[in-house]
């Protein structure tokens, strides 16, 4: 079994990263947590690349109370990180540094050698686009519901003409405030007379909406498939926990291999998968979260989760 550290990238503030980490303090497993913002403060980042007669290529990452040999190490669970802005800097100054870290630190965190990535980061990156989603999962025969990612008006119009009963979701998350407002976005539903030439502006993805009585929320962790019905009457349960009730299922077995396949497919030792289940039963591929929250999911079903991460943390590469 690999020796080196585990490495946890992610933020301050990430009670899930804690719950893996508790688990490997408990097995002994030595852990250097960091987060790539802290670069010029409290991270530190050396590599060393080609021949030397003297002295062998070497990387180390440090922190206030941690150096991590990163040729030995075993594992980086790539959880919740965020990247430095250099607000204080003038602005090419800060699209410079920027680019810098994101190079500099990012390029050497994602050529680890031996190393098990949870997940690695440009897998991640590829993996979060619908479209691509979209385009595996049918490939995989999972039931994928009748989707148009569009900026053309009258393709989305004639869409909805033709299904009827749609939904719109945004294509990626992302943080949208105005003033001291925070904004998210939920699926809702959407009708030919709400839409104008704004469309066309960017794409949108719409989708016919399936008639489910409950999601799914799929957790693959290795090779293990965790997965979680969810009872709300909501057609996004995102938008009120306090409506929701769990209960853990076992899914058809074709299912549990598609989403196997899924993340073969991408390069991926872990994934948070979305279904939907209709009336006859059936299952109805949503989407994935490569990175996605799970921690209140183990409280409210007891769940082995961050153990089952910790094994895979553990265990080593690649």
């Amino acid at each position: 079994m690999a020796k080196g550290s585990v490495l946890v990238a992610t933020e301050a503030d990430d009670q899930t990263a804690d719950m893996v980490i508790d688990e490997l303090n408990r097995r002994g497993v030595p852990v250097v947590r960091f987060n790539p913002s802290d670069i010029g403060g409290d991270l530190a980042i050396s590599a060393s690349f080609g021949s030397c007669p003297t002295t062998a290529p070497r990387q180390v990452l440090r922190t206030p109370s941690r150096t991590a040999d990163l040729d030995t190490a075993r594992s980086l669970y790539w959880r919740r990180p965020t990247w430095p802005a250099f607000d204080h800097f003038e602005e090419a100054d800060a699209r410079f540094a920027a680019a810098q870290v994101r190079h500099g630190l990012g390029g050497t965190l994602y050529a680890l050698p031996n190393c098990r990535y949870v997940n690695h980061p440009l897998r991640n990156f590829e993996a979060e686009h619908k479209p691509l989603q979209l385009a595996v999962a049918r490939c995989l025969g999972l039931t994928v519901p009748p989707t148009l990612v569009s900026n053309d008006l009258d393709e989305v119009q004639r869409f909805i003409a033709t299904h009827r009963n749609v939904v719109y979701k945004a294509l990626r998350w992302t943080p949208y405030q105005q003033g001291a407002t925070g904004f998210t976005t939920w699926t809702e539903p959407v009708t030919a007379a709400e839409l104008d030439e704004s469309v066309t502006v960017v794409p949108h993805l719409f989708q016919a909406r399936v008639d489910k009585i409950a999601d799914v929320r799929a957790l693959v962790i290795g090779t293990r498939v965790f997965a979680v019905r969810i009872d709300s009457g909501l057609l996004d349960w995102r938008r009120d926990y306090s409506a929701l009730a769990y209960r853990v299922v076992n899914l058809p077995h074709q299912v549990d291999a598609a989403l196997l396949a899924y993340l073969r497919h991408f390069g991926l030792s872990s994934g948070s998968f979305d279904l939907a289940v209709d009336r006859d039963g059936g299952y109805h591929w949503l989407e994935l979260n490569p990175n996605g929250q799970w921690g209140w999911l183990e409280d409210e079903t007891g769940l082995p989760l961050a153990a089952s991460f910790a094994d895979l943390l553990e265990q080593g590469g690649p």
